[in-house]
């Protein structure tokens, strides 16, 4: 059943999914407020929404208390990290108090409000895990130093931040654990998987692939994705819960797949793998399937020509 929200506030709704779940909301007449730093979102990314009845776009870092002045919202949704590993390496502590302050923050507005609150976590939470598909009572395997911790880490400390909320203050929460999810408005040089796939074939350059390429990922387009986001905040499930693709695929599988749409002759070169790098990452979304009536409908093919589409049109700056 679909719950009507008359206002959201999207936290880092400048980003990738952000923008796309302002765009969705905005479809089904609820007012939204785009909160955004800009550290790794863009304006661009929302541009086209500014003469859109209803829309806001406001500058400010979560990490800070956030003060609107501008009515009541009945959904918070908290999308505000860097999530790609070139970013999170570059941001580190940035995206610890993504995590724990701009979490608390966004907790502390959305009961001020009496709102429905969306934690967007992340399948990073399981590391590179020992149980495969990752259903969402698997408790992970992460490294709590490493390299990606600061992702990892954040992210997890978030949905247990959450999760105490809703237990102790009795919070209308929920987690959505988001895995790979790809489509228009990515950084084509943020050097996550597909845009780094996509720029290269484009350019004629090798496809770097890190690894042995016998590792596997899920990919879930991001309308898909988002439609599960609006799925869990308009059911009463806390969660978490999946929101991926359960079709694993071959790190080398989807690269020659995107050389072939690209139409490229580019050669495959291997470098090292990533320090922590997962071998396996493929959720189980029986839950999300079953209680909210939710899983993937569009396929690899035709997100992964959208997206090369997207890509083709916005000049790459490096």
């Amino acid at each position: 059943m679909r719950r009507h929200f008359e206002r959201a506030l999207v936290i880092g709704g400048a980003g990738f999914i952000g923008s796309h779940l302002c765009e969705r909301l905005l479809q089904r007449d609820t007012q939204v407020v785009c909160v955004d730093n800009f550290v790794t979102g863009s304006p661009d990314n929302v541009a086209h929404l500014a003469g859109v009845p209803g829309f806001r776009l406001v500058e400010h870092d979560i990490t800070h208390p956030f003060a609107d002045g501008h009515g009541a919202y009945d959904l918070v949704v908290h999308l505000a990290s860097p999530a790609s590993p070139r970013h999170y390496a570059r941001l580190p502590i940035e995206t610890l108090d993504a995590g724990a302050f701009g979490t608390r923050h966004a907790l502390e507005l959305a009961e001020s409000h009496g709102a429905r609150f969306l934690l967007a976590s992340t399948s990073e939470v399981y590391g590179d895990p020992a149980e495969h598909p990752q259903k969402e009572t698997y408790w992970g395997q992460v490294n709590p130093i490493g390299p990606r911790s600061v992702y990892d880490e954040a992210k997890r400390y978030a949905e247990a931040l959450t999760a105490a909320w809703c237990r102790s203050r009795d919070g209308d929460v929920a987690i959505a654990r988001i895995f790979n999810t790809y489509g228009p408005r990515m950084q084509a040089d943020d050097g996550r998987m597909i845009p780094t796939f996509i720029r290269q074939a484009l350019a004629g350059e090798p496809l770097t692939i890190q690894g042995d390429g016998e590792q596997t990922r899920s990919v879930c387009y991001v309308d898909d994705t988002v439609r599960g986001l609006l799925a869990l905040a308009d059911s009463a499930m806390p969660g978490p819960v999946n929101i991926g693709n359960p079709q694993e695929r071959r790190v080398s599988e989807i690269a020659g797949q995107i050389r072939d749409l690209v139409g490229s002759t580019s050669p495959v070169e291997y470098v090292p793998a990533a320090v922590d790098d997962p071998r396996r990452r493929c959720p189980d979304i029986s839950l999300a399937r079953g209680s909210l009536n939710w899983y993937p409908e569009i396929g690899l093919r035709e997100g992964l020509l959208r997206t090369i589409a997207s890509i083709r049109r916005e000049p790459v700056v490096l």
